[in-house]
């Protein structure tokens, strides 16, 4: 198999680019810019113009330099950037549009050809030219360098007829007589009833979108962190000078009349004609060329992620390195889109998609630059400013060209990129997506540490679930998932000495954790190593005590190991040191969690202390659990609490209705009941959970008399102190 072929920095980067940007507006409507706006005016567009793409290409500089780009140019940076979701969003309407962009290449070279030979067909121009671009693409991407080498030659000449044209005299109009702003009168389509200044950018702004032309070329770049920017900020500095003398040129050769009426001024007052007229054919089909060459590798580099069905099929490459397959279907692309035989209306698009890339690439920069992440290391660096003003003229050509077209390309990128997201792309490499979140996680605990207050309106229930057996977690999955779904998390604690019991104890409850990711719960697991069970859930809870994503509930069950459960009132007393809510989950052996409907809340006699005012008391954690689970479940809550003098059945009741009411809660069954608890729950409602306060660590027996009593699995929760159904 033959290596495939490499570029250097002016085949592979420069020449394309340079092309690109020289093309048909150059040649058909930078006379009639200059005629409208003036020398003055024109000057500025091209310089704003180019500023934007300057600044724009200054990013692309500055962030290929900083990783090891691959194939596809634009898609491959942002790709490797912010991920496949978003360099997929992007990457595919830009393929279609670069497709799109071929054919209005190839309308722009028919319309060149019938200006020479008007009686020829069109469609058989169109269909010949098309032919002839898709073989010299097909056959190699050398051939169709060497070809843009070709072109270029002839470029160069119809630019130095400019230069014979005015030394010979052509330039007759005075220096300060050009030197004006324009009057802007518009077009002969629009009867000369005036236009505006940014009307005539919008005219010329295409004419500056063509630097991704080598970028897109970055799989075949022998050394593309050093080609890519080298390459594209020559020519763009190049083709700047070229339009800013060409502008001046003409200011000075032609009046205003005949610049914004006739198209064709600056082939007529050229030194050779046919030249100019040769350089408006080279300069399209070279576009054309450029466009169905970066397209292609654009489509392979997303097959080769698997972004798009069969990517597999569309990353195939032949013993030279061609993406065959991928020139396939974009040569189909291009013959199905010559059928429609005008694309005005979807022509703007091309356009919008080009600003949006730049103004991605753009967003790139931005985001490493304010991460300051140690690995954004570019060998090109910027000033913080740059990517500001490319993204924010980016956005503001897009608007200015036509803001119906700019906001359907924002919805269409948005739109893949909803469909990608669901796609559960397989990223081959890390993106700054993580470093992203990592420093916004920074910049919320670093502000919320500076809260004095309690987050009691941000609480969710954050999981502590200590074990020394992964088999009791299995058990309690369903119950840990459905308390902490969907916004809450579960960290797995796994307490072992020995060395490989602890490894396997640590493998399983990673499986487990995986399998709480998987139903939409963050989870986390971790092994500490010591004998005695509470002195590592207590060790542990200390160091967490400072994290900014620390456990506020520890998760206890009976299912553990009876010398881990007597261990439990330690536990539990340095919880309430630490201000960390406490669940014993006590199962049914039979009843499990039954039909997951009702659920009962157990409110404990508050010995005459009705009156809300004076706080809910160790109920809190109890009710937000509750509601929790009735959440997941779609199920009922009841409350239940017992006075043991009927004479507080109206003040009881009337507590539990200001809970109801001052907690929103979606609570309709209100119960108080007369008696001693545990004569109570035998003969209370019956329900699939009941949840009662853990007041004081209770024996073993008593929170199995409660599960029999009951017939239901129960719960026993004690208040960390940083929960309120009232907030």
């Amino acid at each position: 198999m033959a290596a495939p072929k490499k570029f250097d920095t002016f085949a592979g980067v420069f020449t394309p680019t340079l092309l690109t940007i020289l093309g048909v507006i150059m040649y058909l409507r930078l006379g009639w810019v200059v005629g409208n706006a003036g020398l003055l005016g024109a000057w500025l567009i091209i310089i704003v113009a180019f500023g934007i793409t300057l600044c724009t290409a200054l990013s692309m500089s500055s962030i290929t330099t900083n990783i090891r780009i691959g194939a596809g140019g634009a898609y491959a940076i942002i790709s490797q950037s912010l991920g496949l979701e978003v360099g997929g969003s992007l990457g595919i309407p830009r393929y279609i549009s670069q497709g799109l962009a071929v054919t209005m290449y190839i309308f722009g070279f028919r319309e060149g050809w019938l200006s020479i030979f008007p009686s020829h067909s069109p469609f058989i121009i169109d269909v010949v030219v098309f032919i002839l671009l898709y073989a010299i693409a097909y056959k190699s991407a050398d051939l169709a360098i060497k070809t843009q080498y070709f072109i270029m030659g002839i470029i160069i000449l119809s630019l130095i007829t400019i230069v014979f044209a005015s030394y010979y005299g052509s330039m007759q109009i005075p220096t300060e007589s050009a030197a004006r702003w324009g009057t802007f009168r518009g077009s002969e389509e629009n009867g000369f009833s005036g236009t505006s200044f940014w009307v005539v950018f919008a005219v010329f702004f295409p004419a500056a979108t063509g630097i991704m032309a080598g970028a897109n070329m970055s799989g075949e770049l022998i050394n593309p962190r050093q080609s890519i920017p080298k390459g594209t900020l020559w020519a763009i500095g190049v083709s700047f000078l070229i339009y800013m003398f060409i502008a001046y040129w003409i200011a000075r050769s032609a009046s205003e009349q005949e610049l914004i009426s006739n198209y064709n001024i600056i082939i007529e007052r050229s030194f050779w004609p046919p030249a100019m007229i040769a350089g408006v054919l080279g300069a399209t089909f070279s576009s054309a060329l450029a466009s169905i060459i970066g397209s292609s590798r654009i489509l392979f580099a997303m097959g080769e992620n698997k972004v798009l069905p069969k990517g597999g099929w569309l990353a195939y490459q032949d013993d030279l390195g061609q993406p065959r397959n991928a020139m396939i279907v974009t040569g189909i692309l291009v013959f199905v889109t010559m059928l429609l035989r005008d694309l005005n209306a979807i022509a703007p698009l091309v356009t919008m998609f080009f600003l949006v890339t730049y103004a991605m690439l753009n967003v790139v920069v931005i985001i490493e630059q304010r991460l300051g992440l140690i690995s954004f290391r570019p060998i090109f660096s910027v000033n913080r400013y740059i990517p500001w003003v490319g993204l924010i003229g980016s956005l503001f050509a897009m608007f200015i060209i036509n803001p119906t077209v700019s906001l359907i390309s924002w919805a269409l990128m948005f739109a893949v990129y909803f469909i990608l997201a669901r796609a559960d792309l397989e990223t081959p490499f890390e993106d700054v997506r993580s470093g992203l979140f990592t420093s916004f996680s920074e910049w919320a605990a670093k502000h919320t540490a500076g809260l004095t207050h309690k987050q009691e309106r941000s609480w969710k229930p954050n999981l502590l679930v200590p074990t020394t057996d992964a088999s009791s977690v299995q058990g309690a999955f369903a119950i840990i998932k459905d308390i902490a779904y969907s916004k809450g998390s579960a960290t797995l604690m796994g307490i072992n000495h020995n060395e490989k019991e602890g490894i396997q104890l640590k493998n399983w409850l990673m499986e487990i954790s995986e399998s709480f990711k998987k139903t939409g719960v963050y989870s986390s697991s971790s092994l500490m190593k010591t004998k005695h069970f509470a002195q590592g859930v207590n060790f542990g809870n200390q160091a967490l005590s400072s994290a900014f994503f620390k456990p506020n509930i520890i998760f206890l069950s009976l299912n553990e190991e009876k010398e881990n459960i007597a261990t439990y009132p330690q536990i539990i007393e340095e919880a309430e040191a630490l201000e960390v809510g406490v669940i014993l989950y006590a199962p049914h052996p039979k009843a499990q969690l039954g039909q997951e409907q009702n659920i009962n809340v157990w409110i404990d006699d508050r010995k005459g202390e009705w009156d809300i005012e004076n706080g809910t008391g160790n109920i809190d954690l109890s009710i937000l659990i509750a509601y929790k689970l009735m959440q997941n479940w779609q199920a009922t809550i009841r409350l239940i609490t017992v006075a043991n003098n009927e004479s507080d059945t109206v003040k009881a009741t009337t507590f539990l209705s200001d809970i109801v009411d001052l907690a929103r809660m979606p609570i309709t069954d209100l119960i108080v009941l007369h008696g001693q608890l545990e004569d109570l729950v035998q003969s209370s409602p019956k329900a699939d959970i009941n949840i009662f306060c853990l007041m004081d660590p209770m024996s073993v027996e008593y929170y199995q008399n409660m599960v029999q009593a009951s017939k239901s699995t129960c719960l026993f929760v004690k208040d960390g102190g940083h929960e309120n159904i009232l907030a």
